[in-house]
Formats: C-alpha cells, structure tokens, sequence
C-alpha cells in the first residue's frame, strides 16, 4: 500500500503537470459559467452540534470552469454559500456568510499522451485522473487519484466514468475509493433547446485509524434540468434555468444523516 505521502506526491505532480495548459494559451475549447441556487431543505448541523436538521434554508453562487488542451482537460468549480445571509459554514455548526467549498480536477489522455488511439466500443479514451477537494473552513483537504474512461453514448455531449483512490490530508481516515460519474445531455423540443447534466460520486472504504470511529460510505448525485431561456429568444447558450435536484446518503460520512433538496437554479454561461 502506497504511504500518503507518497500518494500526495502523485497526485500534486499530476495536477501541476495539468494547470499550465490555461496559462499557455494551449487550450483548445474552454468555458465559464456562474450559477445561482436556492434551496430549503439542506441536512446539516444544528446549533449545539448534538444531531442535525434537514430544514436548513441555503443561498448558493458557484462559479464553473471546463477547458480542454492538447493532452486532457481541467475542470474547476467553487461554491460560495450564502454569500447575501448568515448560515451554516461547511460542515460545522458555525453561523457566518460566504462559505465556500472548491474542486480541481485536471485529467490527462494516455491516448493524446501515447500519441495512440485508445477508442473501442463505447469508449473514446481513457485518462489518468486527479482531483484536489478544497473545502473553506479548516476541514483537511483530499486527493484524489486514478484512472477514468471516457464514453460515447447516444444522446449525450459527455459522459464520464471515474475511479479514484481518496487520500485526505493528515488524517485519521485510511484510503478509500470513489467512483464518479459525469454527464451533459443538450436536446429540444421544437425550437427551445434543453439540457440534462449532472453527476454522481459514492465513496467507501475510508474506516477510521482508531478502533470505535465511525465514517460512513456516502453518495450524493444531483442531477439538474435546464431550459436554454435564450433560445426562446432567438440568442441560445447564454442564460439557463430549472432545477438541480440533490441527494445524499449519509451526508460528511455521518450515519444516517441524508438529504434531499430541490434547488431552483439559473445559469449565466458567460465564455
């Protein structure tokens, strides 16, 4: 089994051998997009910390980066939680504004990299995989490394398929496992375009060191359906709006706690 700091080691030379490509002018395909989310049933820590609620009203601005360069592609995303009011900070019972949680994830072709097609059957190539989660209030950061396929199914933009090993920084938790999918489905209904994206993580296997610890495998997706409301118009990929629906199982790896919002969401696709 790979120590973690060998595992950090892997993962950081991953992520600084992806980042060049947007300061490099070597991106082939890139776009920016700001959401904004408002739900009101979020699970999450009540005041005194004994247990948890799932009536947490909650403001949401995240802002999305996707670029593809030569050898891979960079996917970045922040969420700034109730950036207009006071709430629950990530994963803590603290009251404060603007909380936010970050991800990178750049992932390199082994195809590109090989100079080799890897495509066969459904699959288009396959990637070496990392992702550096970055949450805003001391909670430790987690690599994730690994190897992931990306697939051509009918009626789909993109669809992902992930798998990686989860190292979180200095902690008590030993390695676990993730899959993640990803995906983004564009279709219309006469002249107004739609779209269906949306991803699923499940996570397991990260058992506390210590003997009578607790930490639970988890799964949360959230699956959204958007209208391009700029194609009513006659200006389509512009501005979008519907519903990103979350849910979650066993919420921060805690027993039992779940959730199941529905979030209403705008769009502003801004590159």
């Amino acid at each position: 089994m790979f120590s973690k700091r060998f595992a950090f080691s892997i993962a950081a030379t991953l992520l600084a051998l992806a980042a060049p490509a947007a300061h490099a002018g070597s991106a082939i395909f890139g776009t920016t997009n700001v959401q904004y989310l408002y739900g009101t049933t979020y699970a999450d820590f009540n005041d005194d910390f004994s247990g948890y609620v799932d009536d947490d009203k909650a403001s949401i601005i995240t802002i999305e980066h996707f670029d593809v360069w030569k050898y891979g592609d960079n996917f970045f995303f922040v969420d700034i939680t109730n950036p207009d009011r006071e709430g629950d900070r990530f994963a803590s019972a603290d009251k404060g504004t603007g909380a936010y949680y970050a991800e990178l994830s750049p992932r390199l072709s082994i195809g590109k990299i090989l100079g080799t097609p890897l495509a066969f059957g459904p699959i288009v190539d396959f990637l070496i995989t990392t992702t550096l989660e970055i949450p805003g209030n001391g909670v430790e950061q987690t690599y994730l490394y690994g190897l992931a396929a990306d697939l051509k199914i009918p009626g789909f933009q993109f669809f992902q398929f992930n798998w990686y090993l989860r190292n979180a920084q200095d902690s008590e938790l030993k390695t676990g496992q993730q899959i993640t999918l990803a995906w983004g489905a564009p279709f219309k209904i006469g002249s107004v375009a739609f779209s269906f994206e949306g991803f699923f993580d499940y996570a397991w296997g990260e058992d506390p060191k210590t003997p009578g610890g607790s930490y639970q495998d988890n799964i949360i997706t959230a699956p959204r359906f958007l209208i391009d409301v700029g194609s009513i118009f006659g200006k389509p990929g512009n501005f979008q709006a519907g519903v990103e629906y979350q849910i979650w199982r066993n919420k921060y790896g805690i027993d039992g706690m779940d959730e199941d919002v529905a979030q209403a969401m705008v769009k502003w696709i801004i590159q």
